[in-house]
């Protein structure tokens, strides 16, 4: 089973007091993965951290569960990819989440999932759409992916600062952004060609970010309409029968990032997809 189905399934029974001392409630596969990553970063910063992380799969909040899952699984894929991480303290002045390390390559990982609510209102389509028969589907597509590119405008904010590489890594859990108290999923159909084009439009105008990593967990995909894609590109796409794995990943690099991805890099990223 996948790592991030593993912590959904555990969620709602964590239970902790702190990470130095064990609890009874966490599942046996999630503390296992958990002292995977204790050994791995053994400096104080990332203990603190860790140790947040498992209050937080108990929060309330459905958004503060989900980036902690988000995080979590980002350093666990990492790590599996033969990278070496510090998860960075948590202070007033907006930092990423991790520094990674390959090598003597270095570059540092913002996570962020998005959840939203049912009282959030419609954004405007500003006449994209064309087809009345079409227009529920093709509309919450379209929201999807200005929210997206919202999401990616607004955490790029905290992220100027780097000069080394800088990868934003974005989770979408349910994509009709509707949080977990609603049990019915709306149905989106995303033109994925059109959300990385979209991405990679908006990734130019911020230069300090080097990639933005998408994952969408029940998305369905609408058949692309031509072969050609953008060489900036990396998708992995599963079908709705494996479940405990997202339905898409993309990996979109910025054409002009000032500190770009290396070769390696890029296909530790890869291998995440």
């Amino acid at each position: 089973m996948h790592f991030h189905s593993r912590l959904r399934d555990a969620e709602r029974t964590t239970r902790a007091d702190d990470w130095s001392g064990k609890s009874d409630h966490v599942a046996p596969e999630v503390e296992e993965h958990w002292e995977a990553l204790n050994r791995h970063c053994a400096d104080r910063s990332s203990r603190l951290r860790l140790g947040r992380l498992l209050h937080r799969l108990n929060h309330r909040d459905a958004g503060v569960r989900e980036s902690a899952l988000a995080e979590l699984e980002l350093a666990t894929q990492l790590i599996r990819a033969g990278a070496y991480l510090v998860f960075l303290p948590e202070s007033q002045t907006r930092t990423a989440d991790l520094e990674c390390s390959l090598g003597r390559e270095r570059f540092f990982a913002e996570v962020t999932a998005m959840v939203g609510s049912s009282a959030r209102h419609r954004l405007p389509l500003r006449g994209l759409l064309k087809d009345k028969v079409q227009e529920d589907e093709e509309d919450r597509g379209i929201i999807l992916i200005h929210r997206i590119l919202a999401r990616i405008s607004q955490k790029a904010k905290q992220l100027a600062d780097y000069c080394d590489p800088v990868v934003l890594s974005i989770s979408v859990p349910r994509a009709d952004l509707k949080g977990t108290t609603q049990k019915k999923r709306e149905e989106i159909r995303l033109d994925l060609k059109q959300l990385a084009a979209a991405v990679t439009v908006l990734l130019q105008t911020l230069t300090h970010l080097s990639a933005v990593l998408i994952t969408l967990w029940d998305v369905t995909p609408l058949p692309a309409r031509a072969a050609t894609r953008l060489a900036n590109v990396d998708l992995a796409e599963r079908t709705r029968h494996q479940k405990g794995h997202p339905r898409v990943r993309l990996m979109i690099q910025n054409p002009r990032a000032l500190a770009s991805l290396t070769d390696r890099q890029q296909d530790t990223f890869r291998q995440i997809l």
